[in-house]
């Protein structure tokens, strides 16, 4: 029969097969060293470096927060324009309140979790899980929404680009993925120089359109948007649904508070003057652009953003308008990095609630929440698939799992302020009270007037996470009870253990195998099985064997059928009426040479699954790994 494994006495030695020493080379030069835990504070993050690592979304949400306004209330008209304005302000009070309550949860809560960690704490399990949910969409749809909002503007700069949108978008996501897989300091790091630029840039672009435009005359690529029969009055719901819209510009606000573990010490003051830092810079963007937006009387337009026609006449088309414009695209592109700051911490500690997977609370070798990375990208590179990379069919169901956070988090402070009832508690709390209401009459503006453009899609899928993590949970509670965890259960080990290993010939391979079977425990069998073609070798092996005499009996199965499957498995089952536990363990022999293994282990691939469902047999493999097969 065809010898399955090298001979008594030839040399093996262990060594890397080349395709897995070359697949490690890849896997280190794209995710970098494994880093020690000593080693974790170089992936921590500073002041300015928590800009571009957790507050990318805010800040790049000028690009579409303003636009938003301006084409709910293009609706009704150019008159209706001149509202802009004062929408903008209206928001930007609500950023102030947003940051001065999301430093007070910095300060109350230091481990991160933003509103789940503050609804957890103050409003109760069933709260923190809505909380949960509507981050993880949010987190989602932002990554979504800041790549396809990337693209955009990269074709609004090059047109011919268009055809690309989806492999653009997946592509620029694959970049963040692969950069946060490498570490969040890295990743911060990596965009600090783009996200310096982006801010500067637009700050140069408000400062000149306020003072001395470049091109004050210049002509406006694309059809406008504005309704050309406008509407006789305004009315209070219109204003409302462009206040919603606008209120997208505050997404990732949040993002910073949720992600307090990855500053470096001292964690809350660093992350505290970040999210002071990210509220100065918003709000004058913000402001800035509304006022050049009604200045230059710019409105929505297609294939042409409204930040876009203020920058061409502010800056003039130059080489300045392309650093700009560059820097906006790539901003806008890797604001997805916000999420993946912050939601793979979230996932880590609704996994350490056992609400999740446990795997998500484990770290990959470079320190990062690499599960909840990956699981990110995925979601967020399927959404961009099925909306083809268009940034106007995000939007609508964009910022209400966000703006349900923010409601959530600063009611649970206000709870936490009368629990806790430190000076000055009632100024503090009623501070949060007042943020509270305008998010929740925003978030329900939000469902409201989205709800057939594809809120409905966040209503529906918020509620069956919450199922799902009940469903889980209890999964967990089941397990406990079943493993008497934190319990002291009596340690009652096995009465007997046996060993089964297959074999086919008398080699090294069966040698190494029935060595480490003499280990493992005192009973073992050597198990022989012949197929009907075969049955007149047993007493030749049989001989053979004793001969050899390696101290463990042997059992010859002799099977009148062409699988040895069957056989071994009635003999296990008949072996599990004396034994408590059943050990199989196959021999397999490794070649360095990749098609080199192809010819040998049949044994491993026939027996690798036929006992899957059988919780007293465990299967195991004792691997021989040989450089080389002599040739003689």
């Amino acid at each position: 029969m065809p010898v399955d494994d090298p001979p008594i006495g030839q040399s093996s030695k262990a060594a890397t097969p080349s395709p897995a020493r070359a697949g490690h080379a890849i896997t280190r030069l794209l995710l970098g060293r494994p880093l020690r835990a000593s080693e974790l504070h170089s992936e921590e993050i500073s002041t300015f470096t928590g800009l571009p690592a957790l507050s990318l979304d805010a800040l790049t949400s000028v690009a579409y927060g303003p636009e938003a306004i301006m084409v709910v209330l293009a609706t009704a008209g150019l008159g209706a324009l001149h509202l802009v304005l004062p929408v903008t302000i209206v928001i930007v009070v609500l950023l102030a309140i947003l940051i001065v309550s999301y430093r007070q949860v910095i300060d109350g809560y230091p481990e991160g979790g933003g509103c789940y960690a503050v609804s957890k704490a103050n409003l109760g399990t069933g709260v923190s899980l809505l909380a949960g949910a509507s981050l993880i969409v949010d987190y989602t749809l932002t990554v979504a929404v800041s790549v396809s909002a990337g693209v955009e503007a990269l074709v609004s700069a090059f047109p011919a680009l268009a055809p690309l949108t989806v492999v653009l978008c997946i592509a620029i996501l694959l970049v963040v993925t692969l950069l946060n897989l490498r570490g969040l300091g890295d990743a911060a790091r990596a965009f600090f120089l783009p996200t310096a630029v982006f801010v500067l840039g637009l700050f140069l672009v408000i400062f000149l359109g306020l003072i001395h435009p470049l091109d004050p005359h210049a002509h406006a690529q694309g059809i406008s948007l504005v309704a050309s029969h406008p509407v006789a009055t305004i009315s209070v719901l219109l204003i409302l649904k462009a206040f919603s819209s606008g209120c997208s510009a505050l997404t990732g606000v949040e993002a910073i508070a949720n992600g307090v573990p990855t500053f470096r010490e001292p964690r809350v003051r660093h992350a505290k003057r970040t999210e002071l830092l990210l509220g100065i810079i918003l709000g004058v963007m913000l402001i800035g652009l509304a006022i050049l937006a009604g200045h230059f009387h710019v409105g929505p337009r297609t294939n042409n953003t409204v930040l876009n026609q203020i920058m061409v006449i502010a800056i003039a088309h130059g080489v300045l308008y392309y650093i700009v414009a560059l820097a906006i695209v790539l901003e806008l592109a890797l604001a997805a990095n916000t999420s993946f700051g912050g939601l793979p911490l979230l996932a880590s500690l609704l996994a350490k609630d056992d609400f999740l997977p446990h795997f998500f609370s484990l770290r990959s070798e470079r320190m990062v929440l690499a599960r909840g990375i990956i699981v990110l990208a995925v979601l967020s590179g399927l959404l961009l698939i099925g909306v083809n990379g268009n940034t106007n069919t995000l939007i609508p169901m964009f910022a209400i799992g966000v703006f349900t956070g923010f409601t959530l988090a600063q009611g649970g402070m206000v709870v936490h302020w009368r629990r806790t009832r430190p000076r000055g508690w009632r100024r503090r709390a009623t501070l949060n009270g007042i943020g509270a209401v305008m998010t929740a009459l925003a978030t329900l503006i939000f469902i409201t007037t989205k709800f057939v453009e594809g809120a409905w899609i966040v209503v529906i899928v918020v509620p069956l996470l919450i199922v799902m993590f009940r469903r889980i949970h209890a999964y967990y509670r089941r397990v406990n009870r079943t493993l008497d965890v934190g319990a002291q259960p009596s340690l009652t080990p096995d009465t007997s253990l046996l060993v089964v290993v297959p074999v086919t010939n008398i080699s090294q391979l069966s040698a190494s195998a029935l060595s480490m079977a003499k280990e493992l425990a005192s009973t073992q069998i050597a198990l022989r099985v012949l197929l009907p073609e075969d049955h007149d070798q047993a007493e030749a092996f049989q001989a053979q064997w004793e001969r050899w005499d390696p101290g463990v009996d042997l059992e010859i199965l002799k099977t009148d059928y062409q699988s040895i499957t069957h056989p071994i498995k009635e003999f296990v089952q008949r072996q599990l009426e004396h034994h408590d536990r059943i050990l199989l363990l196959i021999p397999v022999l490794e070649p360095r040479k990749l098609r080199h293994r192809l010819l040998h282990n049949q044994l491993n691939l026939v027996l690798g699954s036929a006992f899957t469902h059988e919780p007293r047999v465990v299967v195991a493999r004792t691997i021989l790994v040989v450089d080389d097969v002599s040739r003689t």
